[in-house]
């Protein structure tokens, strides 16, 4: 099933969005596989397909306008032939299993990081802050404590 999986999101990949997407596509299969038992045993392998594009759409904000690359839902389910309520559902429930929601870092496109602040938002002696506009000494540390994924004052 993993196979077919991936296989369906790299051709939607690769034709409608970016190899980040790819990727990602293949990490959150490789979770959700690896996940016991495995949530994808039931069900459809176009059905996962769509529901994992569709769940990492949210987080990226693919369904935005403003963004690229952008699709529409019924854009993103047509290449797998699956409803747009079939794949809202299954991203729905892929959301809720890896216990995640828009902005979250882990599925973040590794291009939309610097963007987006739930990556860079530490507490420091008991205020949040964000640690791009903190003293690049702090950043470095804050990379190698692992709080951070890179030193954006290096870029």
């Amino acid at each position: 099933m993993y196979g077919q999986i991936v296989q369906l999101t790299d051709q939607v990949c690769r034709e409608h969005l970016n190899e980040e997407y790819a990727i990602m596509a293949r990490s959150m299969a490789e979770v959700l596989s690896r996940r016991r038992p495995s949530p994808l045993l039931a069900g459809k392998a176009a059905a996962w397909a769509a529901g994992i594009l569709y769940a990492l759409g949210r987080v990226n904000f693919l369904f935005d306008r403003s963004q690229t690359p952008h699709l529409t839902p019924a854009e993103l389910c047509e290449p797998c032939s699956v409803s747009k309520s079939t794949a809202s559902a299954k991203a729905k429930m892929i959301l809720d299993l890896l216990r995640s929601s828009q902005l979250d870092p882990r599925w973040t496109l590794p291009s939309r990081l610097i963007d987006n602040p739930m990556v860079w938002m530490l507490e420091v002696n008991g205020y949040i802050v964000d640690v791009r506009d903190a003293p690049l000494e702090l950043q470095e540390e804050a990379f190698w404590r692992g709080l951070i994924p890179f030193v954006p004052g290096e870029e």
